[in-house]
């Protein structure tokens, strides 16, 4: 079967190593908690908020291992009092899992848009 998943973290600066330390680490929350590896990855949506600008979000999950992975990056639309610096990215995973098990990541000062999933 094949599932998407969400996830999103808000970064501290636009700058390098926030934006691939923080898109690592939720990458790596999220084949965790869902028990992935890169093979299962059929591809990722990554977004940022205009305001990251310093590195594409998709180079993160490079060095993690997604090289045969199709990865894309676009910037989040502009919404005026959007919560700032935010990376977000939608997985599409092959798994035998249920969609009920699946958990989607929000970390960091992301958790704020989705309270009611987020972990």
């Amino acid at each position: 079967m094949v599932r998407a998943i969400r996830g999103a973290i808000q970064v501290d600066a636009n700058d390098r190593g926030s934006v691939i330390g923080g898109t690592t680490e939720l990458v790596s929350a999220i084949m965790e908690r869902n028990r992935l590896t890169p093979d299962d990855v059929i591809s990722v949506l990554f977004t940022a908020t205009p305001d990251l600008t310093a590195e594409f979000p998709a180079l993160a999950a490079r060095k993690l291992g997604f090289h045969d992975v199709p990865l894309i990056c676009c910037t989040e639309i502009d919404v005026p009092g959007a919560l700032p610096r935010v990376v977000r990215l939608m997985a599409h995973v092959e798994t035998d899992r249920p969609k009920t098990d699946i958990q989607h990541v929000y970390l960091r000062g992301a958790v704020a848009l989705r309270q009611d999933i987020a972990q």
